[in-house]
């Protein structure tokens, strides 16, 4: 009797320990496929109720390939605006991300280059496909907001301004050639993995803070190009899986970097006005691709950045090169609603 009590006690203990394995695995099977809110960080606007902001991307270059004087540039320009914050459009750390928290390039490509006063306000970044060949934990560390506060690097995030909401996106992990054709590279994809459930839940996730934003002006901010004459052209992934969503929500502007040049498209099929970036540092590739001169109001094969200054009712767009000079502006407006 005491043998079958122990057998059936056994046998119960096998078959609980099964039902609570289903469990944990519906449960992980599920979780991997919901979505979570993106983080969002509040920064307020100026008492008149603007912001403006400068955008560069494509730099840590510790200070070579005219990083410093497009720096320098940043910094006067910026002085003048009054600026907000920056943001970075990605590609961080050249060749190869940082090592580690530890890196000097840390210091050499970004402390030790942007020190105008000016630019000592919150910086924004994203990370490029060069970021992720190097410890990408590193870039996203708090440690580093320890060495220098002005730096907040994360993989997807919200800015919250009240007037306009800055979305920023992830798009490395979309772009299939990376994990395909490495042409030996090493990339760190520890934080993406499954890349299946990463993207989906990202795209729910964008998707979800597009709709539930009541901010005047939409932004979407990336690394990749979504429409682009230059080197690296259209991204095809984020063409297919974002454009979509981005249209959907009557998104404003999507800004990004990648291709080391300025530029602006106007695009005919979409409201969407998709800005490059890309010219913190190395520039001047002369790879340029025609493109339809009723959407394209500026392609700029060379160094240099731009601002945003941003009310209620107006977006003024300048872009600027390696010598401070107004290459491009352009304005567009919205109409104002009061509740009686």
């Amino acid at each position: 009797m005491a043998l079958r009590a122990q057998k059936s006690t056994l046998v119960i203990s096998h078959f609980l320990f099964g039902i609570i394995m289903c469990l944990f695995l519906v449960i992980m099977s599920l979780s991997s496929g919901t979505a979570a809110e993106l983080q969002r960080f509040q920064h307020a606007a100026k008492e008149d109720g603007s912001i403006s902001v400068l955008v560069v991307g494509d730099w840590g270059r510790r200070g070579f390939y005219n990083q410093t004087e497009v720096a320098l540039q940043m910094g006067i320009v910026g002085e003048k605006l009054d600026i907000d914050f920056v943001i970075s459009t990605g590609d961080n750390f050249y060749e190869n991300g940082l090592t580690g928290v530890d890196d000097p390039a840390f210091q050499e490509s970004f402390s030790n280059i942007y020190t105008a006063p000016s630019l000592q306000k919150q910086w924004y970044s994203v990370l490029g496909n060069h970021d992720y060949r190097g410890d990408v934990e590193a870039q996203l560390s708090p440690v580093l907001q320890k060495l220098d506060s002005k730096w907040l690097c994360l993989r997807s995030f919200i800015v919250d301004t009240e007037i306009a909401e800055f979305f920023f996106v992830d798009t490395t992990p979309f772009v299939d050639k990376y994990f395909k054709e490495k042409e030996g590279h090493v990339y760190d994809w520890s934080g993406i993995q499954p890349r299946e459930a990463y993207l989906s839940n990202l795209l729910k996730d964008v998707d979800s803070a597009l709709k539930n934003s009541n901010a005047k002006w939409k932004i979407v901010v990336g690394h990749h190009t979504m429409q682009s004459a230059g080197q690296h052209g259209n991204t095809k992934e984020i063409v297919t899986h974002l454009l979509p969503i981005l249209k959907e929500n009557k998104v404003d502007f999507y800004i990004n970097g990648h291709d080391h040049c300025l530029q602006h498209i106007s695009s005919l099929d979409s409201p969407i006005q998709f800005l490059t970036s890309g010219g913190g540092s190395k520039a001047w590739r002369g790879d340029v691709s025609w493109w339809n001169p009723k959407e394209m109001k500026l392609y700029y094969d060379g160094q240099g950045f731009m601002t945003a200054k941003i009310t209620q009712s107006q977006v003024d767009i300048v872009f600027y090169d390696v010598f401070g000079n107004v290459l491009h502006k352009w304005a567009t407006s919205k109409q104002l609603y009061f509740i009686a």
